[in-house]
């Protein structure tokens, strides 16, 4: 899984022209480098180690986390966790995107993983499947926390474009549960950390042509499920990103209801635009603040910002 190679991440159904060339950490800590570009940004120097586990067989073929180890994980640890879901507008993306991502929180201590989920280019499957994943992930990690090292009540999900959206949808959407799993475990993160998500699907869906019927999208927009005691979350964009927009009705919403979010943009940005530096380094550092403040890290981030990488705390429009 930890390929050198760079691939194309793609904006949630190509809503927004982005093709980012998308930084691969390779294992070591080591920074590969692409035929005439630079090197791929890494967040950390430290060595991690690197496990894949299967967490879901579907008729499509098997589902995989991998993950990002801390340097003095057990399996008796209580550690924090995080999954982070790749973009790719549910058609296309790799769990590569986020693997200096997952290096960089496993340095910091968190158990880190990046997961697999079924896609339509791979297995010709549907939002609605990339959704029950997406829980099915979270759900697999609470149940196998034990031997994981993993507290059960320390679990994160994040991920970028419609990988974002997945995990708000694991924290706010209701259903779309694999129907052998126990659902006596929840599906639901303690926390969400999230890179220009798609929160506003039935807008989007009323608006242009993204292959989903308004019934569907309605069923899947994480907008339209916030509530009182929805977890923690904070949450990632561009000012140029036209899906902006979802966000802050996110926290014109949430946050009456007491919720917890933080909104940050970057200014000029488009979709996307956490994949590369200096944003790649500015989003892990504040997301690192971010979850140090719900005590899942310890002590300040041990990445910079970059010069040039300011983000903004943005608050909803009047």
């Amino acid at each position: 899984m930890r390929s050198p190679a760079p691939l194309v991440a793609l904006g949630l159904l190509a809503l927004v022209p982005c093709a980012v060339a998308v930084p691969v950490s390779a294992a070591e800590g080591k920074r590969p480098r692409a035929a005439g570009k630079e090197p791929a940004p890494t967040l950390t120097r430290l060595a991690v180690p690197h496990e894949d586990r299967r967490y879901k067989t579907t008729p499509q073929g098997d589902l995989s986390l991998h993950f990002s180890l801390p340097a003095e994980w057990r399996p008796t640890d209580s550690r924090p966790a995080i999954v982070l879901f790749f973009g790719g507008g549910w058609k296309g993306g790799s769990a590569r995107q986020f693997a200096p991502q997952c290096d960089y929180f496993a340095s910091r201590g968190m158990v880190a993983a990046a997961a697999d989920y079924r896609i339509k280019s791979v297995h010709g499957t549907a939002p609605d499947a990339c959704v029950e994943d997406a829980k099915s992930a979270v759900r697999w990690l609470r149940g196998h926390a034990r031997e994981l090292g993993i507290d059960p009540d320390r679990i994160a999900a994040g991920g970028g474009s419609a990988g974002g959206h997945l995990a708000a949808c694991t924290a706010l959407v209701d259903g779309f549960d694999a129907e052998a799993e126990d659902r006596a475990i929840s599906s639901r993160p303690n926390a969400l950390v999230l890179f220009n998500p798609g929160l506003n699907i039935d807008e989007l869906a009323a608006n242009r042509d993204i292959g989903l019927d308004a019934k569907l999208a309605a069923a899947i927009t994480p907008n339209r499920f916030i509530k009182a005691g929805a977890p923690p979350a904070i949450i990632f964009f561009g000012t140029d990103d036209p899906m902006l927009v979802g966000a802050e009705r996110y926290v014109a919403k949430a946050r009456p209801l007491g919720v917890r979010v933080e909104l940050w943009t970057a200014s000029g940005q488009p979709h996307g635009f956490f994949n590369r530096s200096p944003w790649i380094e500015a989003t892990a550092r504040q997301a690192d603040l971010f979850l140090a403040s719900l005590g899942y890290l310890d002590g300040p981030p041990t990445v910079d910002a970059p010069a040039g990488s300011e983000l903004r705390s943005a608050d909803p429009p009047e």
